[in-house]
């Protein structure tokens, strides 16, 4: 087995980097998870709305594309297969707490209303705080946003963070969620026009930085999933 520098890793495409990994160089696997990590944290994040669990489907995920590093072919790019991987992870997941939320049967009303979720936008922009310092404000806008993503209804939710967080072209979350192309554009603008009034001239500041990836929960995940090969 070759081992290759760092540097000649962080420019290794896609598919050189799954070769490498399938032949079991783990330094590659390494570059290749801090090259991912915020698109999939951010893709689990949005669908599960819990940092904890979104950290363990990320990992969950790297293991399974390790696993299987063999059988990528490169139809799709890297960070699309990986997404998919992530997002059958999350919607697993999701599935198995429906499962047992139906078994408990949870209080009826649980789940609010479209109204109910823009009236709420609507008095989090009301005690929005005066704040003379901009760097204060954004930092407060973006709790704003991470708080108003996170009631926005499951798939809008994930389109959103995938579009406007992620800056992933509309072909690709096509691709990766499998639904049509219209349907990610009317998803997303319908996301947007719920987001839009509470969080006004900030939105295009703080959508960018919104859920931030520190260098800690990065070396977590990294760290949690080598000690696991």
């Amino acid at each position: 087995m070759q081992l290759h520098s760092k540097a000649d890793l962080k420019q290794a495409s896609g598919p050189e980097l799954m070769r490498l990994v399938a032949q079991g160089e783990q330094a590659a696997f390494e570059v290749l998870m801090r090259k991912h990590n915020q698109l999939l944290y951010r893709t689990a994040r949005s669908m599960v709305r819990d940092d904890a669990e979104a950290e363990d489907i990320v990992q969950e995920a790297y293991l399974l594309a390790y696993r299987n590093a063999s059988t990528f072919r490169g139809e799709a790019s890297l960070s699309t297969w990986l997404t998919r991987i992530v997002i059958n992870e999350a919607t697993g997941r999701l599935r198995k707490q429906q499962r047992r939320a139906d078994i408990i049967q949870l209080v009826p009303g649980a789940d609010l209303a479209e109204g109910v979720e823009e009236e709420a936008m609507d008095e989090a922009l009301r005690a929005f705080p005066e704040a003379p310092d901009e760097a204060v404000l954004r930092a407060e806008a973006r709790r704003l946003i991470e708080a108003r993503i996170d009631k926005l209804p499951g798939r809008l939710r994930t389109v959103f963070v995938l579009r406007a967080v992620e800056d992933m072209p509309v072909q690709e979350v096509a691709s990766v969620l499998n639904v049509p192309e219209a349907t990610v554009r009317s998803h997303f603008f319908r996301a947007r026009g719920l987001l839009r009034e509470a969080l006004a001239r900030d939105f295009d500041n703080a959508s960018a930085s919104a859920f931030s990836f520190d260098g800690e929960r990065c070396d977590r995940i990294v760290a949690g999933v080598l000690a696991r090969l």
